[in-house]
């Protein structure tokens, strides 16, 4: 649970009290490698802090799942848009590796937003972070080469490439595996 006091304490003065009533709501949970934190057509009820492992987000596919997304650890992860509308999500969120989270459910969230001004900014950091990730991502798919997606993928977590199956990656960059093996060659 320190890892994501520390996230919140290096963006905002956290009172004791506030930590109380926030860390009182949230519930570890592990998930084994290669398990569903959520499948679509499924509600998301929590909103999720990696405390350890990594996830990959994927709208699952007749022959192929097209990978969208990836989640590390001291990063938010949820089927945010289904979080917020409590309506149905289109995708899955699966662990790659061994995964354990911090999660607070939607309906404990809600009533902590009501009780608290430090809440509503927590929740708000949360929001954006998400929300930035995505807008790198799509940004990325507008002006950067599928390579450069490759090697800024990596630079941010180096230490994952031997985790994530090089079918994800590719999938994730738009490219087919073997135009990422193409890739590979070409920068080793």
């Amino acid at each position: 649970m320190q890892q994501i006091k520390a996230y919140f304490q290096s963006k905002l003065q956290l009172t004791d009290e506030y930590w109380e009533l926030f860390s009182s709501k949230l519930e570890q949970k592990k998930f084994p490698k290669k398990s569903l934190l959520i499948k679509a057509g499924e509600t998301e009820k929590y909103l999720s802090f990696i405390n350890k492992g990594m996830v990959r987000l994927y709208i699952p596919g007749e022959i192929e799942d097209l990978t969208f997304g990836f989640a590390f650890e001291n990063n938010f992860v949820s089927a945010y848009d289904s979080f917020l509308t409590q309506m149905p999500c289109t995708y899955c969120i699966e662990s790659l590796v061994e995964t354990v989270v911090w999660q607070i459910s939607y309906d404990d969230l809600q009533s902590i937003y009501q009780n608290s001004k430090e809440a509503n900014f927590m929740g708000r950091l949360a929001g954006e972070s998400l929300f930035l990730e995505k807008a790198r991502r799509e940004i990325s798919f507008l002006k950067d080469t599928a390579e450069q997606r490759y090697l800024h993928l990596f630079t941010q977590q180096p230490q994952l490439i031997k985790h994530i199956p090089l079918k994800y990656i590719a999938s994730y960059i738009g490219i087919t595996p073997q135009a990422l093996s193409r890739i590979r060659k070409r920068i080793s």
